[in-house]
């Protein structure tokens, strides 16, 4: 739900690699990332067909996994925001792969003539902002040294792509570096890169009816804001939350099982008993200490993550600047 665009990248390309693997298999040789055809005879539109469609069905079923996981970016970001990091990234990666097809020639002396076809380098681009925004939030431990975090799943199946083919790293490293300098602030790539605003709206118009999904019925109410845009972003707030709060339900669980689980409300008091409606920030001056100084870098890392600012403010000043802390009290009230 709310999420149209990666339903479409699901379906569609998944789709169409299924046929071409096993009903129409001579029509294959059209959709090859053959650079050999794209330098020397110009076919320029194998960069096109060769960088959307997987022919190997293991691609397929590891990307499509990865794209359902990054659907999170087109909740919280908006299709426009989304689709316009798909398309610099596809972009940029197509010029980043021939890029270092050449350096590897030249270096090593290897010469490559295809690489493994798919719509593989934004989907390798998007664990730029995946390792950036998402937070790391501690599941169990194996062996009582390893880490098992919410996000250990996704880099599994990104290494499990990477290793997939011989070539496949060319495409990892140039998706990896386009979705870098996409995000980079100094190369205001996002400026230039972008999808045009009527662009957007005519996909919503004619695409988003097809595969938009229906609201489920058992989605928790949220308050009515004022205007459209409001209620938008209180209902990706309102996803991005319950995804997380999924996420370290395993957590909580094995905390409860073996008898150490923190009662927060004794360490903090109840953030929801407010009578201020709008978010704001209004502490009992009554018997309080003075309000502890909390970073502004760490509130907006709270508040990307879906909670307000008057709820990220109170967390972080209990919890003593500390984000993890913060984090799992939000998530678990």
């Amino acid at each position: 739900d709310k999420a149209p665009l990666s339903k479409s990248l699901l379906l569609v390309p998944s789709a169409l690699s299924i046929l071409l693997t096993l009903l129409f298999q001579h029509y294959q040789k059209f959709f090859a990332y053959n650079l050999q055809a794209v330098k020397e005879d110009l076919q320029i539109w194998r960069l096109v067909c060769g960088r959307t469609i997987c022919l190997d069905l293991k691609d397929t079923f590891c990307s499509t996994l990865l794209i359902y996981n990054f659907r999170i970016f087109e909740r919280r970001y908006g299709s426009r925001k989304f689709s316009s990091f798909l398309l610099g990234a596809w972009m940029l990666s197509a010029l980043f792969d021939l890029l270092l097809v050449e350096i590897t020639q030249y270096i090593f002396g290897i010469t490559i003539n295809s690489l493994p076809s798919g719509f593989l380098g934004p989907v390798f681009a998007l664990f730029v902002p995946f390792y950036s925004s998402i937070p790391r939030v501690q599941v169990t431990q194996v062996l009582g040294h390893f880490s098992i975090t919410n996000k250990s799943l996704v880099y599994i199946l990104g290494l499990q792509l990477l290793t997939s083919g011989s070539y496949i790293w060319i495409l990892a490293l140039s998706g990896l570096i386009s979705g870098i300098c996409y995000n980079s602030s100094m190369l205001k790539v996002h400026r230039i890169l972008c999808v045009p605003r009527w662009v957007a709206k005519l996909f919503s118009w004619t695409l988003e009816p097809v595969f938009s999904s229906a609201e489920p019925t058992n989605e928790v109410r949220v308050g009515m804001g004022a205007t459209v845009d409001i209620q938008r972003q209180q209902r990706m707030e309102l996803l991005d939350r319950q995804i997380m709060m999924s996420q370290v339900a395993q957590m909580r669980r094995q905390r409860q099982q073996q008898g150490g689980m923190i009662n927060w409300n004794r360490l903090f008091p109840p953030l929801r008993h407010r009578h201020n409606a709008n978010y704001q920030d209004h502490p009992s001056e009554q018997g309080m200490p003075p309000p502890t100084e909390v970073s502004e870098e760490q509130v907006a890392r709270l508040m990307e993550m879906g909670f307000s600012r008057g709820d990220a403010l109170e967390a972080l000043r209990a919890s003593n600047n500390d984000l993890n802390v913060a984090t799992n009290f939000l998530l678990q009230h």
